[in-house]
């Protein structure tokens, strides 16, 4: 059978793809549709039709799947964030662990034999059988206008830049909420606009909120097209009173662009950080820092990329894509000396301080990219490395850098991944080049989204294995 756009369908979902959408057959022929889950019969309109495939729209649920949850936030299916909040938590972890261990068959080349050999349990949040909701400490709204004028803030909706008003993420803090509404209310009594992307006028842009859920320090950060916030003092009387306000800074962004932070960041009232603990260490996060979002999963993906490390305090680390240092100074309470390596001059300023205030004198930091700080390192100062470890962003490791750590020959790697698909490139790379995987660890940092962690232990093969 031929099919068209527009046509509808009955099909029952069979499988997800990676990006959370449902997938059903029909004569072999594969349908892709937003919204669906594992075990649903749903009724679709075809929106666009490929060569052995078709997207199509979710239009009815005929039979509810046994895995379908109700989601509890409103506008799960406009906004991008929360793709599979339909499907209940016990699906999500399994998904994700499929996600991971599919990557790297397809990829990496990696039997199924061995992964399931050294692959372990995901870990997931432990919420006594609830589903995990308001577990990020950071959030970033935009801010703008919709049609009748009135100043908006809350998400994009999938695939566009058409904010949908929503202060109330689920996936955020209670306290977002008073901050936006407070923020709004600022702007509409003193006249100040929103940013507008297709004119480039405008002055707010986005508004960041970060929390640190061990301290209940607040952060909030106003992204500004403009050399200064009118009536600023306003705004601090509006968000000083507020419980666990610590900071209120600006960040400047006058560029035309899609990137959300500028460059320059000025404190406008309190502290210029605010703090917060995971483990026994403590860190000073400022709004440039990166800071995984999920604190309580974090404590448990650090510890087991320490525990993967097998450090007995001899051990000399290198630490890439440091960040404020957070595996660093986690690993140098184990190792002999850490060496944290980042591209984000602050992350590493933010790195220092925190390795002072937890009073760990054997972490050094460095400021550059991976790939040629480690080169240089390793080359001119001839650093060695029993531990390497890499917590790459999601486009992976450089190859060259990927090239030094074969170099450098240490015994073990420790890859810390927030995409499994790179992962897989990047340890097909270093098993092709002397490494052998060891053990294997998905992590749910992100509930409700089709995003995971993964934590690997490589080995280096012993001569003539």
């Amino acid at each position: 059978m031929e099919y068209r756009k527009e046509d509808l369908i009955t099909v029952v979902i069979e499988d997800m793809g990676i990006d959370g959408a449902g997938i059903g057959k029909i004569d072999g022929f594969t349908f892709f549709v937003k919204d669906a889950v594992i075990g649903d019969m749903v009724e679709a309109k075809i929106m666009k039709v490929k060569k052995g495939y078709a997207y199509a729209r979710l239009m009815n649920i005929i039979t509810p799947s046994t895995e379908r949850t109700e989601p509890k936030c409103q506008y799960h299916k406009q906004c991008g964030g929360c793709q599979i909040q339909a499907l209940n938590y016990k699906r999500q972890l399994l998904f994700k662990t499929d996600k991971v261990k599919n990557n790297l068959q397809r990829i990496g080349g990696f039997s199924l034999e061995l992964l399931e050999s050294i692959m372990e349990p995901i870990i997931g949040m432990d919420t006594q059988g609830l589903t995990p909701y308001h577990y990020r400490n950071k959030a970033q709204f935009p801010v703008g206008e919709d049609k009748n004028g009135e100043i908006v803030t809350g998400f994009y909706a999938g695939r566009t830049h058409v904010i949908i008003p929503n202060t109330e993420c689920a996936l955020g803090v209670e306290e977002n909420k008073k901050i936006l509404e407070a923020v709004i209310q600022y702007m509409k009594e003193n006249k100040i606009t929103p940013y507008n992307e297709i004119t480039g006028e405008g002055i707010v842009r986005h508004i960041l909120i970060r929390k640190g859920f061990a301290t209940g320090e607040i952060m909030t950060c106003v992204i500004i097209n403009a050399d200064t916030l009118p009536h600023q003092e306003k705004l601090v009387n509006a968000l000083s009173n507020l419980e666990g306000m610590s900071n209120l800074t600006i960040n400047i962004n006058k560029e035309k662009t899609n990137v959300i932070m500028g460059r320059t960041c000025r404190t406008i009232w309190g502290n210029n950080t605010i703090t917060d603990v995971i483990g026994d260490i403590s860190f000073s996060i400022s709004p440039m820092s990166f800071y995984q979002v999920n604190p309580i999963q974090t404590e448990k993906l650090y510890s087991l990329a320490l525990e993967y490390a097998g450090l007995t305090g001899e051990e000399t680390v290198c630490d890439l894509y440091c960040g404020i240092g957070t595996i660093s100074l986690f690993m140098a309470k184990k190792a002999k000396k850490v060496y944290g390596v980042e591209i984000v001059e602050q992350a590493i300023e933010d790195a220092r301080k925190n390795a002072e205030r937890n009073h760990i004198d054997n972490a050094e930091f460095y400021v550059g990219k991976a790939e040629e700080v480690l080169p240089r390192l390793y080359e001119e100062e001839g650093l060695y490395a029993d531990v390497i470890c890499v917590d790459p962003p999601r486009k992976g490791c450089d190859e060259e850098c990927l090239a030094t750590m074969v170099k450098m020959a240490p015994k073990r790697i420790v890859y810390v991944s927030c995409d499994s698909a790179t992962l897989a490139r990047d340890l097909k790379y270093l098993c092709a080049n002397g490494y052998e995987l060891k053990r294997i660890c998905p992590v749910d940092m992100f509930p409700q989204t089709v995003h995971v962690e993964t934590c690997v232990l490589l080995s280096r093969k012993k001569s003539g294995s």
